[in-house]
């Protein structure tokens, strides 16, 4: 073979192995690009599943209506911290018309009353999960008058001698629980008396103080605090956590603990719930965040201890 030739085939024999070493290095930025897009894909779907394991739960509360202004500040709060978590149209009522609606089927998560009597109900009649009950805030209970009347009480037993107090506003001691601390402090003052029924009802017994001057028909604590800043009585027995929410009326006297029972507000969870983890981590939530603290401080509620 001449060296003409023999170049001839040289050349031939690098062209191809040039050829092929280019087809090697697409094939491996085919397979590169496959495995990214693979990863990719891959990443993607763990995103998913993680976004879709986060289910998004809604809290419906039942809660006494002396938490009317707190609360909603507290709910928004865990919702901030908790995104997945929202909250329905929470009910603000009396203690007792909370406990008995549960009782006639109604659905709840959470149920907060102002009294252990009423908390007691809700577990007798099977409402709550008892394991999850909790103390949550204490009150006090204060003799509130017009923020702009001039009455003056040093002692309860004022409301009875006082002429220019005519008339004095309770809430109904059945259903409201400070109707009931009211009724019993009214009692420790020795102006009124009251019987008891195995079920827990009193029965204001009529005396001077009861036809002349009590008004305790009240639906709701709020309705005491309304009747007395529009004038239609002149004082009422409110918890002091209603000066900080109503306005217009004011604290002329701090009735002393020891002429009540202890103001108690206890937190459960409820049977009716589907969300009873979140339900109980809320009432935690309620008891141990420092900023849910301050502000159910700032409404004048102590925590329990």
């Amino acid at each position: 073979m001449n060296k003409t030739a023999s170049r001839s085939k040289f050349s031939k024999i690098i062209a191809v192995c040039a050829i092929m070493a280019l087809v090697g290095v697409f094939a491996l930025a085919g397979c590169s690009s496959q495995s990214s897009s693979s990863d990719s894909s891959s990443n993607s779907a763990s995103t998913t599943s993680e976004s879709s394991s986060t289910e998004s739960t809604t809290l419906q509360v039942f809660a006494a209506n002396s938490l009317e202004k707190a609360l909603p500040e507290v709910e928004a709060l865990y919702t901030q911290q908790h995104p997945e978590v929202t909250f329905s149209d929470t009910q603000y009522k009396a203690s007792g018309d909370l406990v008995s609606q549960l009782q006639a089927g109604a659905s709840a998560d959470v149920l907060i009353t102002a009294s252990s009597s009423t908390m007691d109900k809700a577990d007798t009649n099977g409402s709550i999960d008892e394991s999850t009950r909790t103390n949550m805030f204490n009150n006090d209970l204060v003799v509130a008058a017009a923020e702009n009347s001039n009455f003056n009480v040093s002692n309860l037993t004022d409301l009875g001698t006082d002429s220019t107090i005519t008339s004095v506003a309770i809430g109904e001691p059945n259903t409201v629980p400070a109707g009931k601390y009211a009724a019993q402090a009214l009692q420790s003052a020795g102006l009124l008396d009251f019987t008891t029924a195995d079920d827990g009802n009193i029965t204001i017994q009529d005396n001077d103080f009861v036809t002349n001057k009590l008004n305790a028909g009240a639906d709701k604590v709020g309705t005491v605090a309304s009747y007395v800043r529009e004038g239609q009585c002149d004082v009422g027995l409110v918890y002091s956590s209603d000066i900080y929410r109503y306005d217009g009326i004011k604290n002329i006297y701090t009735i002393p603990a020891d002429m009540h029972k202890p103001i108690v507000y206890p937190g459960a969870v409820c049977t009716s719930t589907s969300n009873a983890d979140v339900a109980n981590d809320f009432l935690n939530f309620c008891l141990n965040d420092p900023d849910a603290q301050r502000i159910f401080s700032e409404y004048g509620f102590e925590l329990a201890s």
